[in-house]
Order: structure tokens, then sequence, then C-alpha cells
């Protein structure tokens, strides 16, 4: 991961043929373990999360969860992606799909990176491809792109705000 200040807009870039990644971060003024519990807090997801607006499930390798995403400026949309992987205080991560294998896929993932012990580089992103991926960049350059920003500010807001 590349060192940013205290802000990574989120960015959509090409990272192979019909691949495309979407990434964005923020330094947070809290240490990694009050990030991830307030991430891995599901039920709370409601009272502050602006993008996310609901996820529920088992965050365990293999799990099932059910994850309903509400950009700004768009629709609702609800997937039932696979955990891949669950690194307390390091890395949560799991895999959607469109209907069915190979239409659209995404890997979303959280980063929670330590600075010191009382402040988190946290990266969100996710990783996109599927023959569907060219009609849907836009969007997701544009509305997804500010989903992940505002959650991103709305998470740092939250581990701010418990850590005083």
């Amino acid at each position: 991961m590349s060192d940013f200040g205290p802000v990574l807009p989120a960015t959509l870039r090409s990272i192979g043929f019909n691949k495309k990644e979407l990434r964005s971060g923020i330094t947070i003024d809290a240490p990694v373990q009050r990030v991830w519990s307030i991430l891995t807090d599901f039920d709370r997801f409601p009272e502050w999360n602006p993008f996310i607006k609901r996820i529920s499930g088992r965050i365990e390798e293999n799990g099932r969860l059910t994850v309903t995403f509400h950009p700004t400026g768009g629709g609702s949309t609800t997937f039932k992606p696979t955990v891949l992987k669950a690194e307390p205080n390091r890395e949560l991560r799991w895999l959607g799909r469109l209907w069915i294998p190979g239409l659209f896929t995404g890997q979303h993932i959280f980063e929670l990176n330590p600075v010191g012990e009382a402040k988190t580089r946290f990266v969100q992103r996710e990783e996109f491809n599927g023959i569907f991926l060219p009609l849907l960049a836009g969007s997701l350059g544009s509305g997804t792109a500010r989903g992940f920003d505002e959650m991103n500010v709305a998470l740092k807001a939250q581990a701010e705000a418990k850590a005083t």
C-alpha cells in the first residue's frame, strides 16, 4: 500500500484486461482495534454509514453476508457475498457477484494498517471484473466512488468521537 496523506479520494483504475479497481483511503486518529470494532458492528451501520446501509451475516471465512449498498443519488443494491478473509484488526474481504459467475463480480476489501499506536490508515477498495463491467464502469467511478469516500469520512468521525 502506498503512503498517502489524511485522505486518498476514490479513484477507479484498470488493473488488467476487463478488470478495474476502485480505491479510497483515510487516516483515522484512533487505534486499529477501535476502527475494527466499528467496522464489524453491523447492527449499527444504519446509524452512521451513508453508503453500506445494512450488513448481516457471519464474519468468518466462508461465512455468508447480506450487504445493502446505497450510493448517493442511486438506488439500493443487495448482494449476498461470501467472506474470503476476516483477520481481526487487519482485513475484511468478501466476494460478491451479480446473478451468475462471469457477469459482474466484485471483491470488496477493507484494510486497516496501524500508524503507531493511535492511528489507523484505512483503505477501502474493490476489484471488479466480468462481462458487464464496461456497462457499469460509469456508475462505479461516480456514485460508488462517492459512497466509498462518504463511508470513510463517516467511519473516521465514529472512531474519533469514541476516542475522546
